[in-house]
């Protein structure tokens, strides 16, 4: 474990200055985050130091990308083979954030000297972009998310085949009452270490999140991505329902679909049917609003599809006509034929042409995910403890001189000001999160660039140590994950000439 300084004892307690709260450790006891405890005397880092550790890569031929290095045969060493790369995840923070931070870890990787600086920041200003992949109605956009009656976030606009969610945020861990920061505090917490999270949301649907687990919505799990809007699956699939079925309905509750009016349709050669929809018109053969929106067909709040439909055109309709009604996932569908007073009357046997069809839809979904994304503002303070002057570090990030990673995992910055980041906790070693009650989450963040660089924009080159002695007291090893790049490739640098 990794021992902390701490500059003050009183009756043999020690005092925790790892983050503002404070705490007075006893011997044998631990802080009130969980993670700082007094051993013996020592204030110690109860989380074990984490390193990942690269393995022989196995694969085919590989190219060099560092500069001078172009034509070398080389021995497959893209991915830094047999390497080592010390994460945040257990290493401590920089509070009161005068101090470097924890771990600034040199080595030289293929001939150029390379620097992670590497800490744990105590992150306010953080939050989760969770996507959940259903066409189920959670709730109208804007509406509180609530976890034990507490609001921790809102349902932002939804995106293709997913509902969004935007958690946490400072407002909701310091703006509010002390129960509603400690219950998003809790809530981003579990979220981010990949624990499942119950959510209710305000005038709309009970939903449980675990990221890279199926959401469960009101009780049910899940199974299907939608395969694409009802025009969209009218048009992947017209060819096989043209020469089968005079008339298919894609129910959706942001566009629907018809393949008589749709320009697929038209090319195809398919006749009018007289078929009319209940809802706006928008091109022909695309109609929103046919519904409310819901957990039924399509993501409507119908469970007869019959209902969106008009009656027949007899100028157009015909007895005998072979209709088929699907949602976006194939998860509900009806097979009709219009009687002698064209009304659909539901088929009890599908014929095989359109069986295979609705299973092609099925097939073309993609499993059901909730997809957790951490997302932060690091401070100043936070980048205090990489340089003497924090604006050079996000200098040296925009201009890609500067890689990000969060415990490993690739970061996405934003633009503009300030260096706030965002990823994937699916691609965190597990139980990556901590957090502090003042309330905030502690999370990993490394900053890795060549040493020269470092030294130009003002890094602590005093703390700079050799990677073997951050090794020796690193506990925990973990692999990284298949399609996760490898924190110091040099693809992920802008390379100084």
């Amino acid at each position: 474990m990794v021992k902390q300084q701490s500059d003050s004892t009183v009756n043999g307690k020690i005092r925790c200055d790892a983050c503002p709260v404070m705490c007075y450790i006893a011997d044998g006891k631990a802080g009130a985050c969980d993670r700082y405890a007094n051993v013996g005397g020592d204030l110690i880092r109860v989380d074990p130091l984490t390193i990942i550790e690269n393995t022989v890569n196995e694969g085919g031929k590989v190219v060099s990308f560092l500069p001078g290095t172009e034509g070398e045969d080389w021995d497959g060493d893209l991915v830094q083979a047999k390497r080592s790369f010390v994460t945040a995840v257990g290493a401590g923070t920089t509070y009161p954030d005068y101090k470097p931070a924890p771990f600034i870890v040199s080595q030289t990787e293929r001939g150029i000297d390379m620097v992670t600086v590497v800490t744990e920041g105590i992150f306010s200003y953080c939050g989760a972009k969770v996507k959940i992949d259903t066409d189920r109605y959670l709730g109208p956009e804007a509406s509180p998310v609530r976890v034990d009656g507490e609001q921790v976030g809102h349902v932002t606009t939804g995106e293709y085949g997913s509902q969004m969610l935007s958690l946490g945020g400072v407002h909701h861990l310091t703006g509010g009452s002390k129960k509603e920061g400690r219950v998003t505090c809790d809530a981003l917490l579990r979220l981010c270490n990949g624990e499942a999270v119950e959510m209710q949301i305000e005038g709309g649907a009970e939903v449980t999140v675990k990221a890279g687990a199926a959401p469960i919505i009101n009780g049910v799990e899940e199974q299907r991505m939608r395969v694409g809007c009802g025009s969209a699956t009218i048009g992947m699939f017209a060819k096989q329902w043209a020469p089968h079925v005079d008339e298919v309905v894609v129910v959706d509750d942001h566009i629907t679909g018809v393949l008589s009016e749709h320009q697929a349709g038209r090319l195809l050669d398919v006749p009018s049917t007289g078929i009319r929809i209940k809802g706006r018109r928008s091109t022909p053969g695309r109609y929103f609003q046919v519904a409310e929106p819901g957990t039924g067909w399509g993501g409507t709040n119908i469970s007869d599809p019959l209902s969106i439909l008009g009656d027949f055109d007899p100028k157009a309709a015909y007895a005998g006509l072979r209709m088929l009604m699907v949602s976006t996932t194939g998860e509900q569908y009806g097979y009709y034929i219009l009687n002698a007073e064209l009304r659909p009357v539901l088929q009890t046997d599908l014929p095989e042409p359109i069986r295979f069809s609705v299973d092609q839809i099925a097939e073309n979904c993609e499993p059901a995910v909730a997809s957790v994304l951490f997302m932060g503002g690091a401070g100043g303070s936070l980048r205090a403890g990489v340089t003497r002057n924090p604006v050079q570090l996000t200098r040296s990030v925009k201009e890609a001189l500067t890689y990000v990673s969060c415990g490993g995992a690739p970061a996405y910055v934003w633009p503009g000001g300030g260096i706030t980041v965002m990823a994937d906790v699916t691609q965190m070693p597990a139980n990556a999160f901590g957090y502090v009650p003042t309330p905030a989450l502690v999370a990993p963040i490394e900053f890795t660039m060549r040493l020269d660089d470092y030294r130009a924009l003002g890094g602590h080159m005093e703390a700079v140590v050799p990677i073997e002695e951050a090794l020796k007291v690193a506990e925990r090893r973990v692999a990284p994950r298949d399609d996760t790049r490898w924190p110091t490739a040099g693809e992920n640098f802008k390379w100084r000439a």
